[in-house]
């Protein structure tokens, strides 16, 4: 499949900010299942791009800027996609497993979901893919898609309570549970060809992978209850959203700040919907 994407953001500060700083991971890098033919950044001021990878492999740039009132950063590109079963392969692979075993403040678990966890577990004994697709499947019951009550800075502990919110958290609720159960996860954003023709989106997508034995990396997405398909174009891992966040910074001075978030994803050459299911 053949993804045409474009990702842009803007800020707005009133009154202008002293000085900006932005990490920016929004290219996407090429592996088994993914080749990216094109792909640019442009920034609508005139700063310079420090560019280098960050240590789980991650395109990142860097741009810093002085006294300013508004920054878009746009990205875009083609991105040729094939379907792998979910199976990760080709990637640069920097880590043990092991490290994503490792909880942060947005990954952590409360009793009730440690034992959710652990009844999955033990229902699936030793079959670790088997454990990891139930329990995709009981995240994506047991929440409801809601862009309201949930921000960036929303743990998995909070929006499993209210069961309730977006991608960014059913990717949390399901990595704190599978490393609850003994399997290392991570985060995933990146982009989704939805299937009901909706092209423009308001943000971008975020899924999970989790290691499994004589296996290897596998992409679950619980807010669409699949394994990742060709209608994922995969950008940026983490161990959880801060590490794999598209644009993250910090400004000085200035006023009200006022973020905007577009995205186009289609499928280039010919019209027509994918077969996938479609939260994003």
């Amino acid at each position: 499949m053949r993804l045409r994407i474009s990702h842009s953001t803007t800020y707005c500060y009133e009154p202008a900010a002293t000085g900006v700083i932005q990490i920016l991971r929004m290219t996407p890098g090429s592996h088994d299942g993914q080749y990216v033919a094109e792909w640019q950044i442009d920034v609508s001021a005139d700063s310079r791009l420090a560019m280098h990878e960050d240590a789980f492999g991650n395109v990142t740039h860097v741009m810093t800027h002085g006294a300013i009132e508004d920054l878009t950063i746009t990205v875009g590109g083609l991105i040729e996609t094939h379907d792998t079963g979910g199976v990760l392969r080709g990637t640069d692979e920097r880590f043990p497993p092991s490290l994503f075993l490792r909880p942060t403040p947005l990954t952590t678990v409360n009793p009730a979901m440690a034992a959710f966890a652990r009844q999955l577990r033990a229902e699936s004994e030793e079959d670790t893919l088997g454990f990891l697709h139930t329990l995709m499947t009981q995240v994506n019951e047991h929440m409801t898609f809601d862009e309201d009550p949930t921000n960036s800075g929303t743990s998995a502990v909070e929006a499993f309570g209210l069961k309730r919110g977006v991608c960014q958290d059913y990717a949390h609720i399901f990595i704190a549970c599978a490393r609850s159960g003994g399997v290392p996860a991570r985060f995933v954003s990146g982009h989704f060809l939805r299937s009901d023709g909706t092209i423009n989106q308001a943000a971008g997508h975020a899924w999970a992978e989790a290691c499994v034995p004589d296996l290897g990396w596998v992409g679950f997405d619980p807010a669409n209850c699949i394994c990742t398909t060709e209608a994922h174009a995969r950008v940026a891992i983490g161990l959880d959203y801060l590490g794999a966040a598209p644009v993250r910074g910090t400004r000085y001075g200035g006023g009200a700040e006022t973020l905007t978030v577009s995205v186009r994803v289609d499928q280039a050459g010919r019209p027509g919907q994918s077969q996938w299911q479609s939260q994003s």
